[in-house]
């Protein structure tokens, strides 16, 4: 008994599946779904519910249909990577888990119902859907971020990956609901949301829905009759992004031309649900910043702390593309990389791209899990090491991240932009036999720049 206490809750589920064939852990899985949906009342058949899948910005996206939406009168439930929101009340996510369990989610759309939600916005995951907790939730909107190779190990292949979220999309063929919203009873059409620039759009766009929306920054032309929203104008700047739709001009002050894509993806949403466009700017308009996504930490000193979430290649991209666009004097980037077996392959990649924008680059520990994260960081570094750095003069490796976070604060000058990357706003750094370490970069920059400034 107190050898199964302590055995970790992931090698008991690599235990169980070596013993258990696939077909059986698939059924089990269905089986729970169900059986989640059916003990809560099948809550999300009680209002809208929008489903955001991609690679990269789904948690912002989420976020900001939320603010439209609220904007717009309605009381919403929100649960993503980063936090969850239950009408007025929001809190962090500190499960390391994006998609809740079956029973854990069912039961958080179950409680929204009884705030009073008429909508619910869910950040759903290839995994998560490969798990079937996506089961039992009866979607009316499906958004399409955009879609590039991560989770590798995990799908076995990158189409079986694109396959688990065009399930999420395949879901939208389900029988209609009649709601009473505003004291209307109205027919909740199904629809689809996908960004025309990412070239697996044709794909998405392929699943049945009674409406189907592009958005787009550049000239995409679709034969299919579907409604498209192209963001005109684009303009980027250290304080966040403009643009224009349907001639109304629109501001962000969230950074980089991604966010340009996460905002048209809810500016769809709010039109497809009728929303005035006028009331949409009013709403993004308010939005100052997202927890862990290029999250500006200002204590008064003279360079500028980005803390993004990014963790993958092309993510890790689009923030030092964003800050190289914000000319500073010098770039310092501090990253990690995953344990656990997550997408081993991208680690050297990591690091060449930190090496490729970056002048001085240090590497650190993130979630190695139950791997030896001295390992995980030789790799990243590796991949530093290939693209011309030279070790201990423009690349670290340092274990101890908070050790490692002020080795880069102490780096930096007037001018300079150190980009923290890999958590975000995650409050854990979960090691061997899941134990989480307390953990927070961004509180993790303020208490020793505090600390710095005595001395």
């Amino acid at each position: 008994m107190v050898f199964f206490c302590y055995h970790s809750r992931d090698s008991m589920k690599e235990l169980i599946k070596k013993f258990i064939p696939r077909s059986i852990l698939l059924l089990y899985h269905k089986l729970l779904a169900q059986a989640a949906a059916i003990f809560y009342g099948h809550p999300s058949r009680k209002m809208i519910i929008i489903g955001v899948t991609g690679t990269t910005g789904k948690t912002t996206v989420c976020n900001l249909i939320a603010k439209i939406l609220e904007e717009a009168g309605f009381k919403v439930g929100l649960t993503t990577t980063a936090n969850f929101k239950i009408a007025d009340r929001e809190w962090v996510n500190d499960l390391k888990q994006t998609m809740l369990g079956r029973f854990a989610l069912q039961k958080l759309l179950h409680r929204m119902i009884q705030a009073g939600c008429q909508y619910a916005v869910i950040e759903t995951t290839s995994e998560g859907i490969a798990q079937y907790r996506h089961l039992g939730i009866d979607y009316d909107l499906a958004v399409f971020c955009n879609l590039t190779p991560e989770h590798i190990e995990r799908h076995g292949s990158f189409e079986n990956y694109k396959k688990a979220k065009g399930k999420l999309f395949a879901s939208l063929s389900k029988s209609k609901k009649q709601l009473l919203i505003s004291n209307q009873q109205l027919t909740i059409n199904k629809v689809s949301i996908v960004n025309l620039d990412d070239e697996h759009a044709g794909y998405f766009l392929g699943f049945g829905a009674d409406g189907k929306i592009g958005y787009s920054i550049k000239n995409q032309k679709y034969k299919s009759k579907i409604k498209k929203i192209k963001a005109e104008n684009v303009g980027l700047s250290s304080g966040g992004v403009n643009f224009n739709v349907q001639g109304i001009s629109i501001s962000l002050k969230l950074l980089g031309k991604f966010n340009v894509y996460n905002a048209l993806a809810a500016i769809c949403v709010g039109l497809s649900q009728n929303i005035d466009l006028n009331i949409i700017k009013k709403a993004l308009g308010k939005v100052r910043n997202m927890p862990g996504r290029m999250e500006i930490i200002d204590e008064g000193q003279d360079f500028t702390i980005i803390v993004d979430y990014a963790h993958e290649p092309v993510g890790l991209e689009n923030v030092y593309q964003t800050i190289q666009s914000m000319a500073p004097r010098r770039i310092i980037s501090l990253l990690g990389s995953q344990g656990g077996g997550r997408d081993v392959r991208k680690r050297p990649i990591l690091g060449k791209l930190a090496a490729q924008y970056t002048d001085d680059v240090i590497v650190t520990n993130e979630d190695p899990y139950d791997e030896d994260p001295r390992v995980i960081i030789d790799q990243v570094a590796a991949g530093a090491l290939e693209k011309g750095k030279v070790l201990d003069q423009n690349l670290w490796k340092i274990l101890d991240r908070k050790k490692a976070i002020k080795k880069a604060l102490t780096l930096a000058k007037e001018g300079d932009i150190l980009a923290i990357t890999g958590k975000g706003s995650e409050k854990h750094i979960v090691s061997k036999d899941n134990k989480k370490i307390p953990h927070d970069d961004r509180e993790a920059v303020r208490q020793i720049l505090r600390s710095l400034s005595i001395d």
